[in-house]
Order: structure tokens, then sequence, then C-alpha cells
């Protein structure tokens, strides 16, 4: 049995010196000590030697499958680092060439824009209301005084959808949902999307952004829009930002103008910015036509009201001194990470 187990053990050795590889390797193991390995066999022949000669075959056993077991893993670990040692040649990390930058996107110019436009007209109390961008005629049209065949239809002409759903050519009717739902006062700004089939050039383009705004209460007048509007250019533009109405007309409101401020680069004295004026026309403003107010269900005896439209898109021209809109939709991302 001496020699039986000597014989296994120089065998089992020799067979995991000549092994090259890991697998080769774990196959030797499961030759000599596996289930089927020739020392679970002596291990199983146990009872064929006679009893008082059973301690030392046992000793004899140990120990031959710790020699093989001692050096499966000497084998073993000299193998791996082989093997990673190997791995690293083949993947060597050329340490000149540039790391991947981590590239973190940041708000568009119409956000950063829109959202400073809100915190200044909720910080007046002012509500801000959305609604769908595909409207009905009626609130786009006919609900803001411009019936069919009305002029201004001609300046505002969209994309219809059928002969009674457009594309709104505005945010006004959201104006007029509100209005129709007769809460109360009203103090609300409405920013949205809006179509109109414009050739795109340095400053049109058939989709845009507008926001629209409108109070309605009891003695509402001209001064009180007049008010609001030049605490607004203050806050946006600067606190000595001026402000001046020139008379307008718009269909849904009655005495209607238009506001230019002054020049924030030249402060009003005329320059390359400002084409020499000193003045930048902003926004379109009026009092409520009377006849809108009472189709919305509003009596224009009782109640009166002002509202005012501006586009997001030049308030980010004019504040970020922007000279094409195309800019913005492009997505140079040279031309967008600068804000």
């Amino acid at each position: 049995m001496k020699e039986k187990l000597q014989k296994i053990r120089e065998e089992a050795i020799l067979q995991i010196e000549s092994s090259k590889e890991l697998t080769k390797l774990n196959d030797v193991r499961v030759a000599f000590l596996g289930k089927k390995g020739e020392l679970t066999a002596v291990l199983k022949g146990m009872k064929d030697v006679l009893p008082e000669d059973r301690p030392m075959v046992g000793q004899l056993v140990n120990d031959t499958r710790e020699a093989i077991e001692k050096k499966l893993e000497e084998t073993k670990k000299k193998l791996e680092e082989a093997e990673l040692e190997l791995k690293l040649k083949k993947e060597v990390i050329d340490v000149t060439l540039p790391a991947k930058k981590n590239k973190v996107g940041h708000r568009h110019p119409n956000t950063i824009a829109l959202e400073e436009v809100e915190r200044i007209f909720t910080g007046m109390g002012y509500e801000v209301v959305e609604g769908p961008d595909v409207e009905y005629d009626y609130y786009n049209f006919e609900a803001l005084n411009i019936p069919a065949n009305h002029p201004t239809r001609d300046e505002q002409d969209t994309f219809y959808v059928n002969d009674k759903i457009v594309l709104r050519t505005q945010t006004s009717p959201v104006q007029v949902r509100v209005m129709e739902k007769g809460k109360l006062p009203i103090r609300m700004i409405a920013p949205g999307r809006a179509f109109r089939s414009d050739e795109v050039d340095a400053t049109h383009s058939p989709s845009f952004h507008q926001i629209e705004g409108m109070v309605i209460d009891k003695n509402i007048t001209f001064a009180d829009l007049k008010g609001t509007l030049q605490e607004f250019a203050a806050r946006l533009f600067g606190p000595d930002t001026k402000v001046k109405f020139r008379p307008h007309h718009f269909p849904f409101t009655e005495p209607s103008a238009e506001m230019d401020v002054t020049c924030f680069k030249c402060g009003g004295k005329g320059c390359r910015f400002c084409k020499g004026e000193g003045w930048i026309e902003i926004l379109g403003c009026g009092m409520v036509h009377p006849k809108v107010l009472r189709m919305s269900g509003i009596d224009p005896n009782e109640y009166s009201g002002f509202a005012f439209g501006v586009g997001l898109e030049r308030i980010a021209l004019l504040k970020y001194e922007i000279d094409d809109m195309r800019l913005l939709y492009e997505n140079d991302i040279r031309f967008l990470k600068q804000f």
C-alpha cells in the first residue's frame, strides 16, 4: 500500500509540474483528488486493510493528499501570476492619450430666460398657466375678437389641422380659457410654444415661444399696466431701465401699445446694438377689449384688465446679445456651452 501511495504521489506531482494552463491543472486535481480519483479509490479500499494497519495507512493517505494539494496550490498561484502578466502586456494603457471628458449638459438660453421671467412675475403674485399647442380656431381667433376674414388672420397665418383646429399662433388662447372659468380676480402669465408660417431668418421662425400675461380685476387701468411693465423691465434689464409706450393696434386690446425699453448697452444714448435709436422694442400690450371680456363671460362694466405678450426668444436674444435667432435651435455645442 505504501508503494502504491508513493507512486500516486510521484505521478500526481509530475503531471502538476507539466501543466501549463489552469484548465489542465484542474484536470489533474480531479484525476487524483476527485470523487472518482485515484487517491479516493485508495480510501474506498480501506475496508480491505487489516484493522491494526488502518491508522498507518490512513496517515499515509493524508500525507499524500496534503503533498498533492500543496503542489496544486503552488502551481495554481504561479500559473495565475503568469496569466495576469500576459494579460497586462496585451492590455497596455497608453497614459499619453487624452482622458474621456464627462460632458454635463445645462439649461438652454430660452429656459434660463423663461425661468427669470417666471420668477419676476410670480414674485408679483402672478400664476403660471399652460395650455394646448393644438388649439380650436374659436379660442385662437374668434374669442380674441378676430372673426373670420379679419385682416389680422393674414398676419398670423398658421398651420391648420382642419377648418376648426389650428396650431396656436400665440398663447393668448390660454387667457380665454382661464377667463371662462370665472374665477376672479386673475393674475397670470402663459408661457408656451406658438406657430406661424413665417420664413426662417435671423428674427423669425415658424415655431417660437411666447409669454402672455393678463390681469383681470375691478378698477384696473392703463396706469396699472404701465407700472407692472416698468417693474418687469427694471428687474429684467436693470434698475435704470426706462420704458416708452407707442400707440398700436391689437384686435383683443383697446387701447393698445408697443413698449420700448432704453438700450441697456448704451443707456439710451444710441449704439450699434439699438441701431443708434437708444430704444429697443420688447413687447405689445393693452387693456383687454370689452368684447373679449363679454365673450368669456365677464361683465366689462364691473371688471377691466390688461394683457401683454412678449417673445421669449426676443428676451434671450436681447439679454445675451445674440444677433441671430437660428443659433438657439441649431444645437451647436460650441454656442450653447457659453451659457
